[in-house]
């Protein structure tokens, strides 16, 4: 029992350790989110659309892929099955390139599950980072996004010409903001090391 606590202490000193050095790159990479976020909730139809495109473009590349790979390995038995799953792949993307309003549709069923699968692990990120400070902001962060990807259920298909764009923004957003805190949080966890250094070289 003993061993399997101080397992656990190690793992959250090795984590705390490890948040703390890279601090800066948080708070960065929380702040473009966040400004992606406010964009996306100023324009949420060109979003969705842009959305859709994006979506797009990865279906014809996976399918492309599956092609690939099927021809690279002729005579396996499951050759045909790739070459059936590249082609679903490719079409899926072209049909929501050449008319990505329509794939709105579609891309909306998408948006509820990342939103929904992006908030669980948020919430799974905030336990593992309990004892840090501002911990509690990932599961909130978390519990918002399940939260939109429900409201999102509800309106659907109403809703999807500019629900895309406004959740999708409003997760960017918080989840930006939740990354900015916690960063904040870590850097003054650093602060009194930071502030000790300069104190013990000048006693020396």
């Amino acid at each position: 029992m003993s061993s399997a606590t101080d397992t656990q202490a190690t793992s959250d000193s090795s984590l705390g350790t490890t948040l703390q050095g890279s601090w800066r790159w948080l708070l960065a990479a929380g702040a473009i989110i966040a400004v992606l976020g406010i964009i996306a909730l100023f324009a949420p139809f060109v979003t969705g659309v842009s959305l859709t495109f994006v979506v797009g473009v990865l279906l014809i590349a996976g399918g492309i892929l599956h092609f690939i790979s099927a021809f690279r390995a002729q005579g396996w038995g499951g050759f045909a099955w790739q070459m059936l799953l590249g082609f679903v792949a490719v079409i899926a993307g072209l049909a929501l390139i050449l008319n990505p309003v329509l794939g709105l549709f579609t891309l909306t069923i998408l948006v509820i599950a990342y939103l929904f699968v992006s908030g669980i692990v948020e919430i799974i990120m905030g336990i593992s980072l309990r004892g840090e400070r501002n911990w509690f902001v990932s599961i909130a962060s978390g519990a918002i996004g399940i939260l939109l990807a429900a409201l999102l259920w509800v309106g659907f298909p109403s809703t999807a010409a500019w629900a895309v764009g406004v959740l999708f923004g409003v997760n960017l957003l918080v989840s930006g903001i939740s990354m900015v805190f916690i960063a904040l949080g870590a850097r003054r966890e650093m602060q009194p090391v930071e502030f000790d250094q300069p104190a013990e070289a000048g006693g020396a």
